[in-house]
């Protein structure tokens, strides 16, 4: 594993340590561990299977825009790729799943400007797809209309400015006469070409349907969690609760939401009148069989590519 990915993710454990350190001093750490040992560990692995389920419906939109952008990947070697970038999940936005086109250079040689956007793809519908999840129960308990709304105009409006050919073909024509722009012409012209593929009507359609599976294993991951923890509310408030910690979380553009997630949903919980020992613990254990076990997913994945293909030449950038 390259030093850069090591000190991403030793400087993300870091801080998110020093975050649930803060938390469990807040809620008082003999109750926190008393409410833990209360909860059926039984189902800990049923939490991991569904955020795994997440993983692997995230990895068929993957798979499917590679074969939009006729990248030819054998399915195994895809699998690898898409499942080492989930180390990355501790950057800002997950952006620093980029690591995927790193993989699909060093082994395939294809432009990172062509599969860039795809992460940028990911990104838009998981977004399209939350605020989706989060809607209905903005409006139902009357909480966070502004931010989810703003979302969502956001990413639609997106999709729709990546639709206009035209106005953006005289956009990037216009960047030509800008020096530094003009040397990365051809690159902005082929990631931009892959983005408008990639987001067409009809392939948006389909992935914003395999991410809104994908991302309510999650959300019903997290309705579990709440309720062995003695918070009994309907899956539609714990989906909301779920799906808007993890919109905040990203658009605050910290490593992996770390601070911003934990506090919004410890909020939530605590809003409803719970005691803020069961908020934090909840908050810990979703966070633990998603983010975390995501990292962990990513470290595995990362080094079994790297016993076969060698070490990540991160420095590969065309």
């Amino acid at each position: 594993m390259s030093e850069k990915i090591k000190k991403n993710i030793l400087l993300s454990v870091a801080i998110g340590g020093a975050l649930y350190l803060a938390l469990t001093i807040y809620a008082d750490f003999d109750k926190v561990l008393m409410v833990f040992s209360r909860f059926n560990w039984y189902l800990f692995p049923l939490l991991l299977a569904l955020s795994f389920t997440n993983y692997i419906m995230r990895f068929v939109k993957w798979h499917y825009y590679l074969g939009l952008l006729k990248i030819k990947v054998g399915i195994g070697d895809s699998f690898s790729i898409f499942m080492s970038g989930l180390v990355m999940s501790v950057t800002p936005g997950k952006m620093g799943e980029l690591l995927k086109s790193y993989l699909l250079k060093q082994i395939k040689n294809e432009p990172i400007s062509k599969t860039a956007p795809i992460i940028f793809a990911e990104r838009v519908t998981d977004f399209i797809s939350l605020v989706m999840l989060a809607i209905v129960g903005a409006y139902s308990f009357d909480y966070g209309k502004p931010i989810i709304i703003s979302v969502g105009v956001f990413f639609i409006g997106t999709v729709v400015l990546i639709s206009q050919r035209n106005f953006v073909h005289k956009l990037l024509e216009f960047c030509k006469k800008v020096p530094f722009l003009d040397k990365n012409s051809d690159k902005l012209y082929n990631a931009y070409e892959s983005a408008y593929i990639m987001l067409t009507f009809v392939p948006l359609l389909k992935m914003v349907v395999i991410s809104l599976f994908s991302w309510f294993f999650e959300c019903l991951g997290y309705y579990i969690i709440l309720y062995n923890f003695g918070v009994h509310i309907e899956p539609l408030r714990s989906s909301f609760f779920y799906a808007f910690g993890t919109i905040v979380g990203a658009i605050s553009m910290l490593p992996g939401g770390l601070g911003v997630t934990e506090g919004s949903l410890t909020f939530l919980v605590q809003r409803l009148g719970y005691a803020k020992d069961i908020a934090i613990a909840s908050t810990f254990l979703i966070r633990i069989v998603t983010l975390w076990f995501a990292v962990l997913v990513g470290i595995i994945s990362v080094t079994l590519f790297q016993r076969r293909y060698g070490k990540i030449l991160t420095e590969t950038i065309e």
